[in-house]
C-alpha cells in the first residue's frame, strides 16, 4: 500500500513504521545530486563544483519524552543534541566542521536551562572543532525540542554508505553494546577517530552507527546493500549488566557496525588493538547472498511511529 493509499484509508503512521514512510516521501525528492549512498543513508553526501572534497549533510533531534526524559540535565540534552548527527559522521567517515541549531521551548522555561543547554551543545561541538554558527528559535505548547543540522567535507575515496556490502564481507562493531539507556545516551562520544583509521587504513565497503539497536540497524545495512546477513548473537560484546536482548533491542549505542572483506580481517584486529586498546572491536558475524525465502529481520530495535501501537 502506498502512502497516497493509506492516506485515503486513514491508516496511521504507527501502521506504516519510520522506514516504510522514508521511502514513500523520498519518492518524490530529487536525489540526483547525491555522490555517495542513496536517500535516507546516514548523511547526504553531495559532490560540489571545483572542491576535491565532498559535502556531508545531516540534520538530527533531540525531543523531550522521546529522546531524553522530563527533568534531564539541560547540558546532557547539549551534548546528545549534537552528539547524534556527528554519529552519522563517523558512519560516513566525515569530518564535520559547521553547526545550526534550532531551539523550540515552552515561553515559561527558564533562561538558565537554556544557557546550560548551549553550555553542553559547546562543550560537544568543541570535541570535534564544529563551529557553531547559527540557528533559529521557537515557542511551542508541547515538549522541548532542539534539532542540530552539520555540515562537514570527506575525500570521494573515504566516504562510506550502508549500501556497499557484499556478500562474504565480515560485520564487525565498535565498543560494548546494551544498557545504553541508563547512562551512556546522554555521554557518549562519537566513533569520529575510529571511523576516520578506519578508512585511512581499510576498505570499509558499508557502516552506519547503532542509533536504533542492532536488531533494526543491521538489517538497514543489508537491506540497503542487496544482501542477507549472519550473526552469532553469543558474540555480541555486552556492556556490564546487559543482555542479548538488551544488546540487540535497546539502541543508544551509537556504536559503529561495518562491513569488510575477510582477508583484512587478521590485520584489522592486530592494529586496532595497538591503535584503540580501549575500545572493543567485535567480529559478530557475515553479509551473505539474500535468499528470495529469507526473512532480513533480527527482531527488536527501537523504530519511530511503532512503539506504541
Amino acid at each position: 500500500m502506498s502512502l497516497r493509499a493509506s492516506a485515503r484509508g486513514g491508516i496511521r503512521l504507527n501502521k506504516l513504521g519510520e522506514d516504510r514512510l522514508l521511502r514513500e516521501i523520498l519518492r518524490g525528492v530529487g536525489t540526483k545530486t547525491l555522490s555517495r549512498g542513496a536517500a535516507g543513508d546516514d548523511c547526504a553526501v553531495v559532490k560540489m563544483r571545483e572542491c576535491s572534497k565532498l559535502l556531508v549533510l545531516k540534520t538530527d533531534c533531540v525531543v523531550e519524552r522521546v529522546h531524553f526524559a522530563a527533568g534531564t540535565n539541560a547540558f546532557a540534552v547539549g551534548w546528545k543534541a549534537m552528539m547524534r548527527p556527528l554519529s552519522d559522521f563517523a558512519a560516513t567517515s566525515a569530518l564535520p566542521e559547521f553547526a545550526l541549531v534550532t531551539l523550540v521551548v515552552p515561553e515559561q522555561l527558564q533562561v538558565a536551562w537554556v544557557r546550560e543547554l548551549y553550555r553542553g551543545l559547546r562543550r560537544a561541538a568543541n570535541r570535534f572543532r564544529v563551529s557553531i554558527v547559527g540557528g533559529e528559535t521557537s515557542s511551542t505548547r508541547g515538549p522541548i525540542a532542539v534539532s542540530t543540522s552539520v555540515a562537514g567535507f570527506v575525500e570521494p575515496d573515504r566516504a562510506v554508505s550502508r549500501c556497499g556490502g557484499r556478500a562474504g564481507d565480515d560485520l564487525f562493531v565498535t565498543g560494548l553494546l546494551g544498557c545504553a539507556l541508563k547512562k551512556k545516551h546522554l555521554n557518549f562520544v562519537p566513533r569520529i577517530h575510529e571511523s576516520r583509521w578506519l578508512t585511512e587504513n581499510f576498505s570499509i565497503h558499508a557502516m552506519l552507527d547503532l542509533s536504533d539497536g542492532l536488531g533494526t540497524d543491521l538489517p538497514r545495512l543489508a537491506r540497503s546493500s542487496k544482501v542477507g546477513f549472519k550473526i552469532d548473537t553469543n558474540k555480541l560484546p555486552l556492556a556490564r549488566g546487559a543482555t542479548i536482548t538488551d544488546a540487540v533491542s535497546e539502541g543508544e549505542d551509537y556504536e559503529l557496525l561495518f562491513a569488510i572483506s575477510p582477508r583484512d580481517r587478521r590485520r584489522l584486529q592486530q592494529h586496532w588493538t595497538k591503535k584503540f586498546p580501549n575500545v572493543p572491536l567485535t567480529q559478530i558475524g557475515l553479509l551473505k547472498r539474500k535468499s528470495r525465502i529469507e526473512d532480513r529481520t533480527l527482531g527488536g530495535g527501537y523504530v519511530h511511529f511503532q512503539q506504541s501501537s
